[in-house]
């Protein structure tokens, strides 16, 4: 699927092995997701955070997105949902999830010893959609 160009999407994103290598409680290494991050944002697509973590866990994830400069448009849902439903499920049009069924992963033992997102691999599926 191709999005139109001047479409806005919401994409949700979770955070240990997904925006950072797994490393919880810790925050974890980079591991390529700050830029592509970066250039959805400046696309004009809205970031979502949406992880297990709470308390100072998830303060921890926050102020690594501050920290990087990327805007995040709402934590743990979707700001707008609340107009039109009251499920907790987070809304968003993609979600971006180590855990998904099909996301590219990739093994680095000096990162992490568990799998986490390949990014450029992920960059290359957002551009051949449209979407960067």
């Amino acid at each position: 699927m191709v999005w139109a160009k001047d479409h806005t999407l919401d994409i949700v994103v979770d955070f240990d092995g997904t925006v950072v290598a797994f490393d919880f409680p810790r925050v974890g290494k980079s591991i390529g997701a700050e830029q592509v991050l970066k250039e959805l944002v400046d696309k004009g697509h809205r970031l979502i955070l949406s992880t297990m973590r709470d308390g100072e866990h998830l303060g921890a994830a926050i102020n690594w997105f501050i920290d990087k400069n990327i805007h995040l448009y709402g934590i743990q849902t979707n700001p707008t949902q609340k107009e039109w439903t009251t499920s907790p499920k987070c809304h968003g049009h993609l979600f971006i999830d180590d855990l998904g069924l099909g996301m590219p992963l990739i093994t680095d033992e000096s990162l992490s010893s568990k799998p986490f997102v390949d990014w450029l691999t992920v960059r290359k599926m957002l551009v051949q959609r449209g979407i960067l």
